[in-house]
């Protein structure tokens, strides 16, 4: 109890008025000065900065102009395989010999294009309707590649006409000879449903494969062209691969979307 009386009557004391007042420290300066700077800089990154996102999706390279099912009008033995994957073919090029009841049939394209997968082989049986081969269809043989990306339904609407576009090619060691460049052609406005991407790629496999997460909205990437390289299109290396791409290759897509300012964050 005597020291509490003590300290009151200090502070109580006139003398304690005339103590000077004592200021912040130099570092206590230093702090604040800083914090300040760093507020009024965040503040004009907000709203001058600009911040780039990348929306990454699933696709493959194609001619464009989609596929089509090759499948037998009739039901027999395949006793031949006249054309070879992989190869051109015109239209009505014979494909198959199917042994009937009735004798021999000759299944044949229906258009030009590149047949891309032989499902029949010598000796296997097949039905009127089964699918025995998949064309791509190609007009001309130097026909352009294109890039099909598929997007989510929910994220195709922030995709821009004309932004650019880094694919990684499976066939293609990204390590070593770089990522495809290229922009954004078009931007489907409906969703795409297995049957539709099945009937575009002619493989029921991609079509599941494509829209295993829900109907994507397909993506069209140009890809951007190059005389100075093997394949003859733009790689992030100087001479990309020194072999040709070929078409119904898997990639995978990372598409630019619009840059955006910090402060768009925060505004409703």
């Amino acid at each position: 109890m005597q020291f509490r009386q003590q300290a009151l009557s200090k502070l109580q004391s006139p003398e304690e008025i005339e103590l000077p007042v004592r200021f912040a420290r130099p570092q206590g300066w230093l702090v604040l000065i800083v914090t300040v700077v760093v507020v009024i800089a965040a503040g004009v990154w907000a709203v001058n900065g600009t911040v780039s996102s990348t929306l990454s999706a699933p696709g493959i390279l194609t001619h464009g102009q989609g596929s089509y099912v090759l499948q037998s009008p009739v039901s027999g033995q395949v006793t031949a395989v006249l054309a070879q994957e992989g190869k051109l073919v015109p239209a009505n090029t014979p494909v198959l010999k199917v042994r009937t009841a009735q004798g021999t049939t000759v299944v044949r394209t229906i258009a030009a294009g590149r047949l891309t997968a032989m499902v029949a082989t010598i000796g296997s049986v097949v039905t009127t309707g089964a699918d025995v081969a998949a064309v791509e269809r190609v007009a001309r043989p130097g026909d352009p590649l294109v890039a099909t990306l598929y997007v989510p339904a929910d994220s195709g609407s922030t995709v821009p006409v004309g932004a650019s576009v880094d694919l990684t090619v499976q066939s293609v060691p990204t390590q070593q000879y770089g990522v495809l460049r290229g922009h954004v052609k078009a931007v489907g406005r409906t969703a795409q449903t297995r049957r539709q991407i099945t009937g575009f790629l002619g493989s029921g496999q991609l079509g599941e494969q494509f829209s295993k997460k829900g109907p994507p909205v397909a993506v069209l990437v140009q890809l951007d062209r190059s005389h100075g390289t093997k394949s003859g299109y733009t790689w992030s290396s100087s001479d990309g691969p020194p072999y040709a791409v070929d078409s119904m290759t898997l990639a995978t897509g990372a598409v630019r979307l619009a840059e955006q300012h910090p402060i768009d964050w925060l505004l409703p």
